[in-house]
């Protein structure tokens, strides 16, 4: 009778925790209870810490693409936009993000893994369409995006969150054949070349960069035998050694970065490395200023775009810079906590889709800010969450929204919930 009592005492003991001593006091109305506990149920349902990181880099994001674009009109090229065209358009942008956030958060991953193969399959198909001619719209002799009206959709973008949910759905379906090479690496190679030869037609040889490496990664994280992935990722770079061997512009793309101050390269191949050198030796440790940098005015080109960070290494500095690398540490290293939490209440698919997330964000910051410092030669990527383009920020954030969700079904499962 008394550990009867003594666990009730103790639930009750429990069960006032939770309650504010004004309510304990009668000074707060049932209502207001209700409104209280609700709130701290749901904070305790989702990474607010994850939140607050995404949505600092989106801010600081807003910002320096309008300091980066608000003298864009004064060239010919832009002359008739208003100086706030580009802000609007980011800002609607990461509304539109926001909401489809939202609707990807309310549904259960076991739908997403049901419908795995099948979402894999239409994006195949959007990259076929991106083709067609009076489809695929061409910008700057690259034909990516497939024109709403409203706004333009980037197949490649949607093909590196559809990509980290199929090969989880594949590697878990594959599980009892992680060690055989036909069983597993080869389909999934197949899938990869078509999807990289659609790709290289636009061409974004920098989408099929980190959609590969995205890919095999997780297949390495779901226990692929390490001496086949190790051969088949030393074919990869090879393949990508031909590629680049094969093709005038990549190859001079390449021996410019080697040394951009040559005469012939600074004002050619390794313009936009050599002025994004010059805005971070600028910048110095606490920059500029916000709003004084001189590259953004018509020397660096697509400064609100893949050397957004040059931007903020000329006007914040060094500090600027190191906030901005310390916020995606943290999103990438939260993501790959939540897919390993997820894996220890073995929800494997969930798990490797969170840790899927978190090596594209890596692998993409770090090829864009190697990019901008002169550590890797010049391709087209966006700095995630923050450089100007609506189909990069939506895709971003739907594939965090995911990470979230899974955190939320780990978190009720851990409560004694179901998923």
């Amino acid at each position: 009778m008394l550990g009867k009592w003594g666990k009730k005492d103790q639930n009750s003991m429990q069960f006032k925790s939770l309650i504010p001593a004004t309510a304990a006091g009668g000074g707060m109305s049932s209502s207001s209870m209700y409104r209280v506990n609700r709130g701290f149920a749901v904070s305790q349902a989702i990474d607010q810490g994850l939140i607050w990181a995404v949505l600092a880099l989106l801010f600081l994001g807003l910002v320096m693409v309008y300091s980066a674009t608000v003298a864009l009109p004064d060239s010919n090229k832009y002359a008739n936009y208003q100086t706030t065209h580009f802000l609007v358009r980011h800002a609607v942008s990461i509304a539109v993000a926001f909401a489809a956030a939202f609707c990807v958060f309310q549904i259960p991953m076991k739908t997403w893994q049901d419908l795995a193969p099948l979402v894999f399959l239409c994006c195949i198909a959007l990259l076929v369409l991106v083709l067609i001619p009076g489809i695929g719209k061409e910008v700057n002799g690259a034909r990516r995006w497939l024109s709403l009206y409203v706004l333009n959709i980037q197949p490649s973008e949607l093909m590196k969150m559809c990509a980290i949910i199929y090969a989880a759905d594949y590697t878990v379906r594959k599980q009892a054949y992680m060690q055989r090479f036909g069983k597993v690496l080869f389909p999934m190679f197949m899938a990869m070349f078509l999807v990289g030869m659609l790709l290289l037609l636009e061409p974004d040889m920098g989408a099929f960069i980190v959609i590969v490496t995205v890919v095999f990664g997780i297949l390495f994280l779901g226990g692929i035998n390490a001496r086949v992935f190790f051969g088949v990722l030393f074919a990869l770079s090879g393949a990508f050694a031909m590629l680049i061997a094969f093709s005038d512009y990549r190859r001079a793309r390449l021996l410019a970065y080697l040394d951009p101050w040559e005469g012939d390269n600074a004002l050619n191949k390794a313009y936009q490395l050599s002025h994004s050198l010059i805005a971070f030796g600028r910048g110095e440790v606490l920059g500029v200023g916000l709003g004084g940098s001189v590259e953004k005015l018509h020397y660096l080109p697509e400064a609100h775009t893949d050397f957004l960070l040059a931007v903020i290494g000329e006007e914040l500095g060094f500090v600027g810079v190191t906030i901005v690398i310390l916020l995606f540490m943290y999103i990438v290293k939260r993501c790959f906590a939540v897919g390993a939490q997820a894996i220890a209440l073995e929800r494997t698919f969930s798990g490797l889709v969170a840790k899927g997330v978190g090596i594209w964000i890596a692998v993409q910051c770090f090829i864009n800010m190697g990019v901008n410092l002169g550590v890797l030669p010049t391709k087209g990527l966006t700095l995630p969450l923050m450089s100007y383009g609506g189909s990069a920020i939506l895709v971003t954030c739907a594939s965090l929204a995911l990470v979230l969700r899974i955190d939320h079904e780990n978190r009720t499962m851990m409560r004694g919930g179901a998923a």
